[in-house]
């Protein structure tokens, strides 16, 4: 037992814990948290002094070369000079620019019209695809959302979700967040590798039902950043019928507008003019716009429709797809971007048929369910800003690129428990990464077994928001989320540690799972949201009293009793 805020706690198994976690991290007892902001290290600063001469002295080049041209008497006397400055300009390029790397995003919407999840979803994740995916974002519409099953999924996890973690964990994917308004339910999952480097992690919700105080409609989202590079991830459900495209629009504008997230920085999804307050971060450089947007196909005739859609000539329903009619008059829309809409529209089926239901209310077919995504602009700075604000975003644009292109924009016929058909789609994400260490390195020390205590090892290796209420989770491999742990243990509580400081802390015996196997070590912050340290797969023993109790049998001398 120990006494932590003025509260009696205890080093919890994963059972007491499940009953007790919001002790751990809840948004509503930050008060409790004693949390420092550590000095800055002198790695990060000899760092970004480096970045910061190598694009003077590049500068300085091209400065060079500028007014050579405006000196030279002589084609050939100018043609010298430029030849020999532009070559020490390209050669500070490839000194200094570290590698880019490449990523792969694979997204999924879905309207399930209040159905169970199939069985199987190899095929709408796209498992067996090369290159392998790193990142798994998954945003559904109209989840089952009546009273007693709304309240039972807040206890536990929803259906939709069991099956995408119990897919997804045995491939080494980790579910690090999640955000449901009623029936809209977001999902992102990572590699494990990843985990340490998904940090800032935020959710937020947006209701657009009945004037906005109802959540049958409207935006979930999440933010994170991606090895320094902000994403937002913004899952829609937007108002129906083929004569509401304009509300559409006011709705999907008034989400862009209002939506905030709970952070001291970049609160909002995008850089809106009519904001009049600058964030003291930039917005999310990436944002992707998905969902169930319910815009239609326009003025032709279901006949038409049939036919077009029949014989392959999907291209003579571009023109009057109201979305991308309306990116022709929004300038806001027109920031975002989507690939061509080579396959069926995906609305309304028969359920459990590829066949279109077109009889009762006639229903015309349309591509309701999309992926579109934005990033940010590089902009001229304006009078009113800053001038060192607007140099420091152009040099982080510079310095750190991030490429974005889509590899595959397509539906998936063959699912029929909705009306809706899945879209899906891949993206190719090129990025040069802000870093590259975790912020904390966490280890087992020596042999680890339930017949005995064990030891861990962390340290800080880089400056952040630490908390008292920090801890450290035990997961066995494969686990499916920051909380799926089978014990955990409190980070040092008298007093936060200093960078490069080794901490040692004891895991009791008695929560160390008897059976052996392969586990991980987790750093969890409190404030990121993440886990922000992570251990490599280490075996913990199986316990002479696994044995004892019968959950094992017995070998002697190479029988087994």
């Amino acid at each position: 037992m120990e006494v932590r805020g003025g509260h009696i706690v205890a080093l919890h198994s994963r059972r007491t814990f499940e009953d007790n976690r919001k002790l751990v991290y809840p948004p509503e007892m930050d008060f409790l948290s004693r949390a420092r902001l550590r000095s800055d290290s002198a790695a990060s600063g000899a760092s970004t002094s480096s970045s910061s001469s190598s694009r003077m002295l590049l500068r300085q080049k091209l400065a060079q070369l500028l007014s050579r041209i405006d000196d030279m008497s002589s084609e050939d006397e100018a043609g010298e000079e430029m030849s020999r400055t532009l070559d020490d300009a390209f050669q500070l390029c490839s000194r200094f620019a570290p590698p880019t790397h490449a990523f792969r995003l694979h997204m999924v919407t879905w309207n399930v019209a209040t159905a169970e999840p199939p069985d199987d979803v190899t095929s709408l994740l796209q498992l067996d695809v090369q290159p392998p995916t790193d990142l798994y974002v998954i945003g559904l519409q109209e989840v089952c959302a009546t009273p007693v099953r709304f309240i039972s999924d807040l206890i536990v996890e929803d259906s939709w979700s069991h099956v995408f973690m119990d897919t997804l964990a045995p491939r080494g994917f980790v579910k690090v967040a999640s955000v449901r308004m009623q029936g809209l339910l977001l999902l992102v999952f990572a590699k494990q590798s990843h985990l340490p480097y998904i940090r800032d992690i935020h959710s937020t919700y947006t209701r657009t039902g009945i004037f906005g105080y109802w959540g049958n409609k409207g935006a979930v989202s999440v933010r994170f950043s991606f090895y320094g590079h902000k994403v937002c991830f913004l899952n829609c459900h937007l108002a129906a019928h083929m004569n509401h495209a304009l509300q559409r629009v006011d709705e999907f504008e008034h989400i862009l507008e209002t939506q905030e997230f709970d952070t001291d920085d970049a609160r909002r999804v995008l850089d809106h003019k009519s904001v009049k307050h600058r964030e003291k971060e930039p917005p999310p450089r990436l944002v992707f716009w998905f969902g169930d947007l319910n815009f239609r196909i326009a003025d032709h005739g279901l006949h038409f429709l049939r036919s077009s859609i029949n014989g392959g000539r999907l291209n003579l329903l571009w023109g009057k797809d109201q979305l991308l009619t309306m990116k022709t008059k929004e300038a806001f829309l027109q920031e975002f971007e989507e690939g061509p809409l080579n396959f069926k529209p995906t609305y309304k089926f028969s359920r459990n048929s590829d066949a279109y239901d077109l009889g009762g209310k006639k229903r015309k077919p349309a591509w309701t369910d999309r992926i579109l995504w934005r990033v940010k602009p590089k902009n001229p700075p304006s009078e009113d800003d800053d001038d060192k604000l607007s140099t420091a975003t152009d040099d982080s644009l510079d310095e750190y690129p991030l490429v974005i292109n889509q590899d595959k924009y397509t539906s998936d016929m063959s699912y029929g428990v909705s009306d809706h058909k899945p879209v899906m789609a891949s993206f190719s994400l090129e990025l040069r990464k802000h870093f590259d260490t975790p912020l904390v390195h966490v280890s087992p020390e020596g042999i680890w077994s339930a017949d005995q205590d064990a030891l861990l090892n962390y340290t800080v290796q880089e400056d952040f928001l630490s908390s008292t209420w920090d801890w450290i989770g035990l997961y066995k491999v494969g686990f499916k989320s920051s909380s799926d742990y089978e014990t955990f243990v409190w980070v040092r509580e008298d007093e936060l540690p200093e960078t490069d400081e080794v901490i040692q802390i004891s895991v009791d015996k008695d929560d160390i799972p008897l059976l052996g196997g392969q586990y991980v070590l987790g750093y969890y912050s409190t404030n990121m949201q993440s886990i922000i340290g992570l251990s490599a797969n280490f075996q913990i023993l199986e316990s002479k009293r696994a044995v004892m109790e019968g959950l094992v049998p017995e070998n002697i001398n190479g029988l087994t009793k």
